[in-house]
């Protein structure tokens, strides 16, 4: 009895943890896509607010930061998709779609998948953008990188955007069940603010999906028309 009680609560703090790790992400997807909007400001503008985080003092601990919350998500979702699959050694049959009010949809029964891919998504994307090639350029009268000048360069290459339009996609997806799901996580359940979380979370997906899978596209036929 005290072993299934150990592992109850076990699971309840693995589900807590996936959740506040994962809202924090969501913050960081949101500004990180504001920031990326300026795109279709201009180069200026673009560099100006990278140049501004890059060498903020405060950025490597940011990033440290920012990495662990990650690695704590992708960790616990493993171990608590793992748990569950060794609970439910032999699969079911057939897979059928819960009636009613049921949240059962495609996007959380892959959760996990979309989540695979995202974490692919992201290592290639932090070596393409982080660490690829350095232009430089003047911002506010000193020598800066020039990223502007790569996002360019990498979103002209259709093999690219067609890498990057369904990995930045499956991030809507993603967040179409994680939004809600983490405030379930968190016993945060009630008739009035459930079906606001949902609402709020399905509008987010869309707007972050949209947002997203908007600039690879738009910056390369900006500069097929060029």
């Amino acid at each position: 009895m005290a072993s299934r009680q150990t592992s109850l609560f076990s699971t309840v703090a693995t589900k807590i943890l996936i959740a506040l790790t994962g809202l924090s992400l969501v913050g960081f997807l949101c500004v990180h896509l504001a920031g990326n909007l300026l795109l279709y400001v201009g180069p200026d503008k673009f560099n100006a607010y990278s140049h501004a985080l890059i060498t903020n003092p405060f950025v490597i601990p940011a990033e440290i930061g920012l990495t662990l919350i990650f690695v704590i998500h992708v960790l616990e979702t493993v171990t608590l998709w793992w748990t569950n699959r060794d609970a439910r050694p032999i699969g079911y049959q057939t897979s059928a779609w819960a009636g009613g009010k049921s949240r059962k949809s495609v996007a959380s029964t892959t959760m996990i998948w979309t989540g695979s891919l995202m974490f692919v998504f992201l290592a290639v994307h932090v070596a393409t953008m982080k660490y690829g090639a350095w232009y430089t350029t003047s911002i506010h009268g000193v020598e800066g990188r020039d990223l502007y000048t790569l996002v360019r360069q990498v979103f002209g290459n259709p093999l690219w955007v067609a890498f990057y339009v369904p990995c930045v996609g499956v991030t809507g997806f993603h967040l179409w069940h994680g939004f809600s799901s983490a405030f379930e996580s968190l016993g945060l359940n009630h008739p009035t603010l459930t079906p606001r979380v949902l609402t709020v979370g399905k509008v987010l997906a869309v707007l972050m999906g949209a947002g997203f899978v908007s600039i690879p596209l738009v910056l390369f036929f900006m500069g097929s028309r060029s």
